[in-house]
């Protein structure tokens, strides 16, 4: 399919947007959505956006957690901790869903020196105490310039449903609804399967109505990289293996990818892909026309070309998809700031 250019594209990844109310810059403001704990890609897509807060090119506002479970929220700690940007906020969600995976997150959480400390040190605790996710939102959605935002989402859709279902509140006049609409730039959603209609994706089906709500009426543009995107750009285990000796005490990143499975093994980079448009916008990819996008009872994403679509989504040939996968590697293996010498 020849490379389809949108006036709305464009507008979304023009640089200028500003930081905070009293901090303006050309950094993207995002606040990254994530399920972290289910798959590895998530501790991945999380360090890239680390790398990119080094480098200048964003502000994180915060990470929502999507799963439901008690070891991914000390898991952010820890991660937050290690890379150097303890005080990014962290909201949770409650009463969400939880397939019962996480063992990676809770191996890290768990992980002891010899003198029987923990490995990896915390800034916080009282991990209960946390914000419900579409709150927090509600409060820094608030405080930002209109139409600033961008919400790479690589989990379930949750939060973000019930963002927009929110009410006025001592933050903001507005609904969620009309607060999305009037302070995000675009949702970058890791979600669905464009080219097999049968196929029910992982983050689609386990919150199959947040899904539907968030993909078919979310107010403001949105760009989907589908599951055979991540799935044609596997990330080498040996890289894992032997290109992070610098860490000689411990790398939350690196523990996690070793004790997801086996190792070696190449993993996909569904939640990377995500991140990377958001930040580096689609340099990287072939996008599509124009889309609506349905999602049916059973967690199917029926993709209908639309010229008054919302919905555009990402695609990769085998040359795009080796470049990205150097990428990857270069970004992941630079030293985060705090450990430069």
């Amino acid at each position: 399919m020849k490379r389809i250019l949108f006036v709305f594209a464009a507008a979304l990844l023009m640089a200028g947007c500003c930081g905070t109310k009293s901090d303006c810059s050309d950094k993207i403001n995002i606040i990254f959505e994530t399920d972290m704990g289910n798959d590895v890609d998530d501790a991945m897509a999380m360090d890239m956006l680390y790398k990119y807060l080094d480098q200048g090119k964003i502000n994180l506002h915060a990470v929502m957690i999507n799963k439901c479970a008690p070891a991914p929220a000390e898991y952010m700690d820890i991660m937050n901790t290690w890379y150097g940007y303890p005080d990014i906020p962290v909201g949770i969600v409650r009463d969400g869903s939880n397939d019962k995976r996480g063992l990676y997150a809770q191996h890290v959480v768990d992980m002891k020196k010899a003198d029987g400390t923990p490995m990896f040190e915390r800034s916080h605790g009282d991990y209960d105490k946390l914000p419900d996710a579409h709150i927090l939102y509600r409060k820094i959605l608030a405080d930002l310039p209109d139409g600033s935002v961008v919400i790479p989402t690589v989990g379930f859709s949750t939060n973000l449903a019930r963002l927009l279902d929110t009410p006025a509140d001592e933050y903001s006049p507005l609904t969620g609804r009309e607060l999305v609409a009037k302070k995000v730039k675009m949702l970058v959603a890791m979600a669905g399967h464009a080219h097999m209609p049968e196929y029910c994706e992982y983050n689609v089906i386990y919150d199959i109505p947040a899904a539907k709500k968030v993909l078919e009426t979310w107010p403001t543009p949105v760009i989907i990289s589908p599951f055979e995107v991540g799935l044609a750009i596997k990330y080498p285990g040996a890289s894992i293996e032997n290109d992070f000796g610098w860490a000689v005490n411990g790398h939350p990143m690196v523990e996690s990818y070793k004790d997801y499975l086996p190792m070696p093994h190449d993993r996909p980079t569904w939640d990377l892909t995500a991140v990377l448009y958001a930040v580096e916008g689609d340099k990287w990819f072939t996008m599509s026309e124009k889309c609506d996008v349905e999602v049916t009872e059973k967690g199917q994403t029926l993709f209908t070309p639309d010229e008054n679509g919302n919905v555009i989504y990402m695609q990769v040939d085998e040359a795009q998809a080796d470049a990205i996968n150097k990428h990857f590697q270069e970004l992941l293996h630079t030293v985060p700031a705090k450990y430069a010498k």
